[in-house]
């Protein structure tokens, strides 16, 4: 399919441009991918040693600064992730200043991602939520160094292990 080139139209409106069912599609297939390449990652790489972008420590530091109750896993907010303060009004505004952030530093920050709402769990559709790229590192490499993925850690590992022993 090829998309045009042209300039956008100075009367375009976004809230209201029709979804291209293949590029939505595309998009789809590509934070499946993304997901899966994790949890592949999550299995193979002790989360405390796994490092994520060579950004992580100012992602960390700026996370910490930006959401503190929730970078402490505070009342459990960073093991399970609550979808509607996350999603709030104040929520949006909180993280659309921590975004704007890595504009320059991250590639592919505003990208959209899947993220697993309990930590402890697998990717499934109850434990999945749509993301941005930057969010999901910050959230992730948080996780990661508090030991929140350690349950996850032992779960892909198993998962991968039986799918070896399939092929034998």
């Amino acid at each position: 399919m090829d998309i045009p080139s042209d300039p956008i139209p100075k009367n375009f409106d976004a809230a209201n441009a029709p979804n291209l069912p293949e590029i939505e599609k595309q998009f789809a297939v590509r934070c499946i991918e993304q997901a899966e390449t994790y949890w592949n990652l999550l299995g193979a790489i002790p989360p405390s040693k796994m490092k994520l972008t060579k950004h992580d420590d100012e992602i960390l530091k700026e996370f910490q600064a930006a959401f503190p109750a929730m970078a402490a896993n505070k009342d459990g907010a960073l093991q399970r992730i609550d979808e509607g303060s996350l999603k709030s009004a104040e929520g949006k505004e909180a993280w659309r200043k921590y975004i704007k952030l890595f504009e320059s530093t991250v590639s592919d920050y505003n990208f959209g991602t899947l993220i697993r709402t309990n930590a402890a769990e697998d990717y499934t559709e109850k434990n999945t939520m749509f993301i941005t790229r930057i969010q999901f590192y910050a959230i992730e490499i948080c996780r990661n160094r508090l030991g929140l993925n350690d349950l996850a850690h032992q779960l892909a590992k198993k998962e991968w292990a039986a799918k070896q022993a399939k092929r034998s």
